[in-house]
């Protein structure tokens, strides 16, 4: 599959040296052009091990610091309980050193799988990079972000100050968004069509397979949950 889109003028990846870890990483966030990513998914250290492990101490950072402030909340979404690690002070920080990478490890999961499909859609798009410059390209943006938002949920717990900071965090989740489409398009040297249709192809797909799911389960279920609720209405209306 390929468009009749203007191909990117982004340089070709090269075996030039590489630049110091922070300042690819402040390079991913600070220029915002497709080129800065084809650079950075040129570096002989672009491979796909290296971006695994920013994304998982990104989001390790990000987890820890977002169980201390919602103290062990998040766990319990996932079927545990802050309260099972004792309470206060110490059980919050028992519960993020224990969360934190549990989740992290489930965030970078996904990222690898996510990663994998969008090179996959983006090489039927004529693309010319490979999963592991498009894994390191994604986890230059990912690692500062999340670590970023960790620091700054800290801010948004406090009461009032705290809508500003969400707010600045909805529109960083924007801005990340626009570069993941430039880190699509630097490191596959092809057009913006064929760049935003490899991003949003996936979640659409994933969302229709979801409400698929949703929409059989239902059918299934409805019949039983009705049975069972025209069951407890008789036993009510035959209670003395």
């Amino acid at each position: 599959m390929n468009m009749n889109m203007p191909v990117s003028n982004a340089p070709m990846p090269s075996g030039g040296g590489s630049k110091p870890i922070f300042q690819i990483w402040i390079d991913a966030l600070t220029k915002p052009n497709e080129n800065t990513f084809a650079e950075i998914a040129s570096s002989p250290n672009a491979k796909a091990s290296t971006a695994y492990l920013w994304v998982f101490i990104g989001y390790l950072v990000e987890f820890f610091l977002s169980f201390l402030v919602n103290g062990g909340r998040a766990l319990s979404q996932f079927g545990g309980s802050s309260a099972g690690f004792g309470g206060g002070v110490g059980g919050t920080l028992i519960a993020a050193v224990c969360g934190g990478p549990i989740l992290a490890v489930i965030a970078t999961i996904f990222f690898a799988i996510w990663t994998l499909i969008i090179q996959w859609i983006a090489k039927m798009f004529g693309g010319q990079g490979t999963n592991d410059q498009m894994a390191y390209a994604f986890a230059a943006i990912t690692l500062p972000f999340a670590v970023i938002s960790g620091v700054v949920s800290l801010f948004a717990a406090i009461p009032y100050v705290g809508y500003c900071f969400s707010a600045i965090l909805a529109i960083a989740g924007i801005y990340v968004i626009v570069l993941n489409v430039m880190a699509v398009k630097g490191v596959n040297r092809f057009g913006w069509g064929q760049a935003i249709g490899s991003l949003i192809i996936p979640g659409l797909v994933i969302g229709f397979v979801c409400a698929c799911v949703v929409i059989a389960t239902l059918a299934v279920m409805g019949p039983i949950i009705g049975n069972v609720f025209s069951t407890i209405n008789q036993s009510l209306q035959s209670a003395p």
